[in-house]
């Protein structure tokens, strides 16, 4: 579960924001202190998933190149 995490945190990211902005939306009754918790919650988890994101793109470029493409 964790390297499915690791894989699609991006994706993961998306979906939670987008579903945060529809329950926000849709859910008129909600306190606002409630909504501005959870955005803050969702921009702290948008920096980790930057991170994660930043390691992979790291990880990349110390690899070598597949063999078809160093033609």
């Amino acid at each position: 579960m964790i390297d499915f995490i690791y894989a699609h945190s991006t994706r993961l990211y998306a979906i939670a924001a987008a579903a945060l902005s529809l329950i926000a939306y849709y859910i008129q009754d909600l306190p606002t202190g409630l909504i501005l918790a959870l955005v803050a919650a969702v921009l702290g988890t948008g920096e980790a998933v930057q991170r994660v994101e930043d390691r992979k793109t790291a990880k990349a470029l110390r690899q070598e190149p597949p063999l078809s493409t160093r033609l």
